[in-house]
């Protein structure tokens, strides 16, 4: 009888001198998760590249992009002096495509920034507050949900004429009512939680525990949802000045550079193509990196 409360002295003992570990976070844990995904690295080491290359553009050493000379127009893939070729007028596709990607993806990636701002806020508010406030919110987000991306898209920026800040404004209001209804939907599912109920309890209001308590535990799933969108809206940005109503010549801009290489394309395809590939090679890496995000923060796997 007596060896019992020595057992459990020792055991007290060992316990205490064991080293303690310290418990891994949430966001630690989707970080971990993310970088042993082999996929997303890619996608992000293949974005970071053009993220600096379009940064550094100056420093690169590159051609003047706005200069062209009829006497080398078109020029074929490999040739001397142009790695990429040159455009219809004569100018160094290589130094086109960097340079273009500063347009490209400020006219791609700035409209799902504010819309990802704008459209939170309202689906909080309306996900929270309810009632008349909910139904006006959401039924005026269902009026412009009812229409295609594209169309809409068309529709505002030819309302609002041609120019990249146009084509911003367009993009954004294409993206609000979406981020809208995934912000609204999932505030609603923790708007009765038992710590939202703490918080009304303990006499906070309303704005504090929307900001304090709502915002951290929806926050995750809007943003995976706003970086899927950005894969959509540099095709649609693309389309845009494609279509004459976004970038204007002669600034490098790659949906701009298909429309004008559209003549090319029975003599040199290849050049012609390449503007089109850097649009597939940017959307499709921001698809797989939302999906890995999207898979790393699914804390039930």
């Amino acid at each position: 009888m007596s060896e019992l409360p020595l057992s459990a002295t020792a055991s007290d003992a060992a316990l205490q001198a064991a080293p303690a570990t310290k418990a891994r976070g949430y966001w630690a844990t989707v970080g971990r998760r993310i970088i042993r995904d082999k996929v997303s690295m890619a996608c992000a080491l293949v974005l970071l590249l053009i993220f600096l290359s379009a940064i550094l553009a100056p420093w690169l050493g590159l051609e003047d992009p706005y200069k062209g000379s009829m006497i080398r127009r078109l020029r074929h893939i490999g040739t001397t002096g142009y790695p990429l070729g040159t455009d219809e007028l004569g100018r160094d596709m290589l130094a086109r495509l960097i340079y273009g990607g500063r347009l490209s993806l400020v006219i791609g990636i700035l409209p799902v920034i504010l819309a990802f701002c704008i459209g939170t806020s309202l689906g909080i508010i309306a996900g929270y507050v309810g009632g008349k406030l909910n139904t006006a919110i959401m039924r005026t987000v269902d009026v412009f949900y009812a229409f295609p991306s594209v169309l809409l898209a068309i529709a505002i920026s030819g309302a609002l004429g041609a120019g990249i800040l146009n084509s911003i404004v367009a993009l954004t209001i294409v993206f609000v009512p979406q981020i809208t209804r995934v912000a609204e939907s999932v505030t609603t599912g923790v708007r009765n939680m038992d710590f939202v109920e703490a918080a009304r309890a303990s006499g906070a209001g309303a704005f504090t525990i929307m900001r304090v308590h709502i915002l951290g535990n929806v926050l995750g799933a809007i943003f995976v949802y706003a970086t899927s969108l950005i894969s959509v809206s540099m095709i649609l940005a693309a389309g845009l000045s494609f279509l004459g109503l976004g970038t204007k010549p002669p600034e490098p801009e790659w949906g701009l550079m298909l429309n004008t290489l559209r003549t090319a394309i029975y003599v040199n395809p290849w050049v012609a193509a390449l503007p089109g590939a850097m649009i597939f090679a940017v959307s499709i890496c921001f698809n797989l990196l939302s999906d890995g995000l999207r898979s790393a923060m699914d804390i039930r796997n």
